[in-house]
C-alpha cells in the first residue's frame, strides 16, 4: 500500500509540526502544549479507571 503522502527525509517532526501551522512557531507550540494537556487528561482518566488492584505487586 502507497502511502498517501511522503516527506523528505531530511524534514523533522520539528519541521512537520511547523508546515501543519504554515510556519507558525507560535501556533505550532500552542496546538503541541494542548495536545500534551489532552494527553494528561487521558492518562489521569485511565489510571483513575484501572485502579490500584490492576498494577498488582510481585
Amino acid at each position: 500500500m502507497r502511502p498517501l503522502e511522503t516527506r523528505p527525509e531530511t524534514m523533522s517532526a520539528i519541521d512537520e509540526a511547523l508546515a501543519w501551522h504554515d510556519g507558525d512557531a507560535r501556533a505550532a507550540i500552542a496546538t503541541l502544549i494542548a495536545d500534551c494537556a489532552y494527553l494528561r487528561w487521558q492518562l489521569d482518566l485511565a489510571t483513575r479507571a484501572t485502579g490500584v488492584g490492576f498494577i498488582g505487586t510481585n
